[in-house]
């Protein structure tokens, strides 16, 4: 089987091809990655400035997992191994919002998963199950 200049080309067009969708995989994970790490600088930044105040590391945190989440709501829970309760809250519908201003929350009133949904207009969504319980 001889190369005709046509199967030279379409082969060098399927190479260029296969490279562009690789490189295009690498400057999105590296984009990523420099938002993460922007993210967590951040976080970082405000524990150093917030000594002995938790409640700005908290609103640090749940903003920038909101940010990376695409989030328009956040709910940040801490747990003291019995009660757990709301340290940070953004974007909430009033009613939620009333909800977790009611104080601790006993073990058993919290949901045993989180669930992101990125376009609720599809109906899918990813679970993420937490054995035990949060």
């Amino acid at each position: 089987m001889s190369l005709t200049p046509d199967s030279v080309l379409s082969n060098l067009q399927q190479t260029v091809g296969g490279l562009q969708r690789q490189l295009g995989g690498a400057l999105a994970e590296r984009e990523d990655a420099l938002v993460r790490e922007t993210a967590t600088a951040e976080v970082l930044q405000v524990i150093n400035s917030s000594p002995g105040d938790l409640a700005p590391v908290f609103d640090a945190i749940l903003e920038s997992a909101r940010r990376l989440c695409k989030a328009e709501v956040g709910t940040l829970w801490a747990f003291d191994g019995e009660q757990s309760r709301v340290v940070a809250n953004r974007g909430a519908p009033p009613a939620y919002a009333e909800f977790l201003n009611q104080g601790p929350q006993p073990r058993t009133a919290l949901a045993a998963s989180a669930v992101h949904i990125a376009d609720i207009t599809t109906g899918r969504e990813k679970r993420w199950d937490c054995p035990g319980g949060l």
